[in-house]
């Protein structure tokens, strides 16, 4: 969305280096509601108090298209009886608009602890321990897979058998690898 809204490439940098940050959408992640985290940030850059606004309205423009292959191989999962579940780092406020979007993935999912909601943020290991025992799994039982290092060094550590997400295809194939598919 930003990339639409800010035509020149070195003022976009400048704004999500500067103003937009990681750090601020973190904390969105980690259940800041947006209302009081916006207002702090548009007070500290009253010059970009509009595009800091119009995250929240807006918010579903902010990404991308769901990665290619994954509602495939999450929807052989499910057919095959694999119970589903999932942990993510997300706002609360935005993950409940964003789900209805993609309902061929999200749908699949048992259940899913939403950072935003229970106020932790991968990787702290509270979040592994608060999704297994919500979804009544133990830790070698389970598969987790992310595209962070971290936070698969963190479900390790937890018991549960980490996936480093790079691709669909190498994924398909450690799947196929534990009989998941």
């Amino acid at each position: 969305m930003y990339e639409r809204l800010i035509g020149d490439d070195r003022a976009l940098d400048a704004f999500l280096a500067n103003v937009l940050t990681m750090a601020w959408h973190t904390e969105l992640d980690r259940g800041r509601p947006f209302a009081e985290a916006s207002a702090e940030l548009a007070a500290a850059h009253p010059e970009h108090a509009d595009l800091i606004a119009a995250w929240g309205p807006r918010f579903n423009e902010t990404l991308g298209p769901p990665i290619a292959g994954m509602a495939e191989i999450l929807a052989e999962l499910d057919s095959r009886g694999v119970p589903l579940f999932a942990i993510t780092n997300f706002s609360g406020e935005f993950f409940r608009a964003f789900t209805p979007l993609h309902p061929d993935i999200f749908g699949r999912f048992r259940d899913i602890v939403v950072s935003g909601d229970e106020k932790l943020i991968k990787p702290d290991p509270a979040i592994y321990a608060l999704a297994l025992a919500r979804f009544g799994l133990k830790g070698p039982d389970s598969v987790f897979i992310d595209d962070s290092a971290k936070n698969i060094a963190a479900a390790d550590d937890a018991g549960i058998h980490g996936l480093l997400f790079t691709d669909a295809d190498k994924l398909r194939g450690e799947l196929e690898a534990l009989g998941l598919l």
